[in-house]
């Protein structure tokens, strides 16, 4: 199946592209519209955000952030009239609802957003403040902007490092983002609209380069019908468009070094980044090209040097093309690279590089977007998306792997190989608005998705020892797996923003969708409500609630193909205690009928799905603050899950379930204050739970097999910190010096006590690290070389950052075992880190 609907994407993108073909007429000449935001005395306003709405835009408009001399710039646009809004924090917002772009004039735009509004502009507009009601019922996300992400003191210059700055997103000691209490797996990452994941694990495994990103947006309720297979958070990317004119960038392209005991040992890290863009057909097609090659060795703190590395290397391209049909016709397409490999994985001060893993993945995705305009005002957008997927683990050699109470001996147990495919179209129409008992903006769509991978698993013996050395468990596996599982989705939506007055609208909407490896037949209400009371808009209502259900893993379709795992028990003088325990893989399906045995290779018939709602206040307290409130309450359903059942007159069986399930509740509070244009500052305090099933499917699989798999409990999850502080800001100060501060503050990680055999002891989870403090800071300074003609020309920039600059302690890993003498005790210790790197601006 998977080789027809490849066929038949082919066949679609070839249609798309015949029906684009050059028509007899001449093609329309793209613009660059260009402005500057200001105030009342003409000062220019840095990080004012600016959004652009039009008939072929995306639905959520293009936005930018002004920079430091408060211009703007948005590229590649076709003549037409657009809608332009811009805000800033102790500004009132200004909407210019008929920028006219044409094909002979470059438009520049001047938006003054003083106490009482003034609009200059060279074209002709009609300026009001955007009503309330305009406004999603959507809690708005919390959105990064490019230059936002490349100026915050991040840990690595990847999208991901960015997403643990938004309250209620959190990243466990293993490296998992967990948003709203669900792992990425369960989320969703929408690139360009397009589903960027790893077709079989649903983790955030497919990167785009930071020069690429034109915003980051992440969404806890993403109440829209058009938004689905996810349990989790949405977390949308758009990417920048191809400019019309040509532009490059060069940035961090000085190594930096590794100096032990004052003398140079080679190359710590080096991750050039070079981004480039302009016409290849003048007035027609436009192109854009981001590339980053990454050679990364991270030291981690509680190993010897130079055995304590994890070695990544890869590079990631992401190629942007732009092609203009006619003044209603807009053709995007993007081609993505993403190779990688990464040696000692998951080395942490417990884990050597011997007894560690090896990832690697490589593949690319190519997606076409087509975009028209119908003379009614209605909108038609068309996507295609194909992905390759394939990636592998494995261990450093054939040695039995090895689980002391002090940590991890041998080589790792399991290796596997995975090859995956994603085949995904969809389409959309968004009706003209229509007015009954107020305006109605209508959408509705379809979208269709096909996965499918085939991969093999082979695991060698695991040891368990105690104290003394000798041996107290052993596990065997049977010989290696062939695993093989597909689906398809299909689904529908129809959507409706209705806004009864000014102060006032809903959206309502429902979903349908079905799985072919899961449920055939699911549906999916949505409804929000935005509402100002009075009419000066300072303050500002939003709640909402919807269903929202999730794609099935494809992990669960084989799960019983898996090898079958084979315990044997020790006593201390090394003979066997008992028959070997020989765990057959089943599939059991719970519902109200009952439960039923599932043989393999049937459909499972269950899909996870989730419940959330909340409420959340906005308030302008002074022209330069806004403070905002909100809860949250989020609950997953029929989550797979694992469970080892050894049960006195049964057979030992590794029962995988649809009966998993989890709770978030959080509150927020977030402030934020713009003392002026050249200072932002936000402040965030998150009062969360967390608690859910300890062993659901993606966790005992995801990124590497666990090699004892404990009783399922239902506890604390490892995403629950009650308490977080995060705030971040940007001060701009004079000689082009910029100052970008973070400061993280939360409850330790909570962590369970385990005896020899892995068991837990006592309550799971129960336990926690000590609480986390970093403050990194990153300060920028952009200079001239005025020593030749190009080097007046290009602006450089000197980018200096500490991470955790009070040098507190930060434990990353605790003896958890029982028998250790050392139990409790906490190391690798994360101390200040310093990294340095120059940049050509433009």
């Amino acid at each position: 199946m998977a080789g027809k609907t490849a066929r038949w994407l082919v066949l679609l993108l070839s249609s798309l592209v015949v029906s684009s073909s050059p028509p007899a007429w001449a093609f329309p000449t793209t613009q660059d519209l260009k402005g500057e935001v200001l105030n009342e005395k003409n000062e220019t306003i840095a990080g004012a955000v600016c959004t652009l709405n039009g008939p072929i835009l995306p639905a959520q408009g293009v936005t930018v952030t002004t920079g430091e001399r408060g211009g703007f710039s948005f590229q590649g646009l076709l003549p037409g009239t657009y809608q332009l809004t811009c805000a800033a924090v102790a500004y009132q917002a200004v909407v210019l609802s008929s920028v006219e772009v044409t094909g002979t004039q470059a438009p520049f735009v001047q938006v003054v957003l003083p106490a009482e509004i003034v609009v200059r502009e060279k074209v002709e507009v009609r300026d009001k403040a955007p009503t309330v009601a305009q406004e999603s019922t959507t809690a708005p996300p919390v959105r990064l902007s490019g230059p936002q992400l490349q100026t915050l003191p991040l840990t690595q210059q990847k999208f991901k490092a960015a997403l643990p700055l938004v309250p209620g997103v959190v990243r466990t000691p293993d490296g998992k983002t967990n948003i709203k209490g669900q792992v990425e797996t369960q989320g969703m990452l929408l690139v360009d609209s397009a589903e960027t994941v790893d077709p079989v694990t649903g983790s955030f495994s497919i990167e785009v380069p930071m020069d690429a990103i034109e915003s980051l947006d992440v969404y806890k309720t993403a109440y829209l019908a058009e938004y689905g297979r996810f349990s989790g958070g949405l977390t949308s990317i758009q990417t920048k468009p191809p400019s019309s004119k040509w532009h490059f960038e060069l940035n961090d392209f000085v190594p930096t070094v590794r100096i032990r005991q004052g003398h140079i040992v080679g190359i710590a890290d080096d991750e050039p980044r070079l981004n480039f863009t302009g016409p290849l057909l003048p007035d027609r097609l436009n192109f854009s090209e981001s590339f980053v090659y990454s050679l990364v060795k991270q030291p981690v703190r509680g190993l010897a040097w130079p055995h304590n590395e994890t070695k990544t290397q890869g590079y990631n391209s992401f190629t942007n093309f732009q092609y203009t049909v006619s003044t209603q016709h807009l053709l995007t397409a993007n081609v993505n690279l993403f190779p990688l490999r990464r040696q000692f994985a998951d080395i942490n001060s417990l884990v050597p590089q011997s007894a560690s893993t090896d990832y690697g993945q490589r593949g690319y995705s190519v997606g076409l977007t087509d975009r028209y305009l119908f003379s009614s005002g209605g909108v038609l957008t068309t996507l295609a998306r194909i992905t390759r997927f394939s990636s592998y683990a494995h261990g450093q050699g054939p040695e039995e792997m090895v689980i002391q109470p002090d940590g991890r001996g041998g080589n790792f147990f399991n290796a596997w190989s995975r090859r995956s495919n994603q085949e995904e179209f969809l389409q959309n129409f968004q009706f003209p608005s229509r007015r009954w008992l107020g305006r109605h903006t209508v959408k509705v769509g379809g979208d269709f998705a096909h996965r499918s991978y085939h991969g093999s698993s082979l695991s060698h013996p695991v040891q368990l020892l105690r104290p003394d050395g000798t041996l107290a468990a052993r596990l065997e596996f049977s010989g290696p797996a062939s695993l093989v599982a597909e689906d398809t989705e299909t689904a529908a939506f129809a959507q409706d923003h209705w806004m009864f007055k000014e102060n006032l609208a809903v959206d309502v909407g429902l979903r349908f969708s079905g799985q072919t490896i899961g449920e055939s037949a699911l549906f999916a209400p949505r409804m929000g409500m935005v509402y100002s009371p009075g009419r000066n808009g300072k303050t500002i209502f939003r709640a909402g609630g919807g269903i929202f259900n999730d794609r099935v893993p494809l992990l669960a379709g084989d799960f019983t193909s898996n090898p079958t795992r084979t315990v044997q028990f020790f006593d201390a003088a090394g003979l066997p205690q008992g028959a070997p325990l020989v765990f057959q893989n089943a599939y059991v399906r719970v519902d109200g009928k009952g439960r039923h045995i599932i043989p393999p290779g049937r459909d499972l018939g269950s899909t996870p799905y989730n419940l959330t709602w909340n409420l959340e206040v906005n308030r302008e307290l002074l022209p330069h603050v806004v403070v905002r409130f909100s809860y949250l309450t989020s609950r997953t359903f029929d989550e797979f899950v694992m469970d080892p059942l050894a049960l006195p007159g049964s057979a030992p069986i590794l029962l995988l379930t649809n009966t998993g399930g989890s709770r978030y509740h959080e509150f927020e509070s977030t402030l934020r204050v713009r003392a002026s244009a050249r200072a932002d500052l936000n402040f965030s305090y998150v009062r969360s739970l967390a608690r859910g099933v300890l062993n659901p499917l993606t966790h005992v699989y995801v990124p590497f097999e666990q090699p004892v798999i404990r009783p399922n409990f239902y506890a604390d999850l490892p995403a629950n910190i009650p308490h977080r502080v995060v705030a971040w800001g940007r001060f701009k100060l004079p000689r082009e010096v910029t100052l970008s501060p973070l400061l993280d503050v939360h409850s330790g990680f909570p962590y369970s006590a385990v005896d020899v055999l892995q068991n837990y002891v006592g309550a799971p989870n129960s336990r926690r690290f000590p609480t986390f403090l970093s403050l990194d800071l990153r300060i920028t300074k952009d200079f001239r070389v005025p020593i030749t003609s190009w080097l007046k020309k290009h602006k450089f920039r000197i980018d200096f950052t500490v991470f955790n600059l009070t040098n507190h302690v930060n434990p990353r890993d605790v003896y958890a075992n029982v028998a250790s003498p050392h139990f409790g005790s906490f190391l690798g210790f994360q101390h200040r880190v310093y990294d340095l790197s120059l940049d050509i601006v433009y």
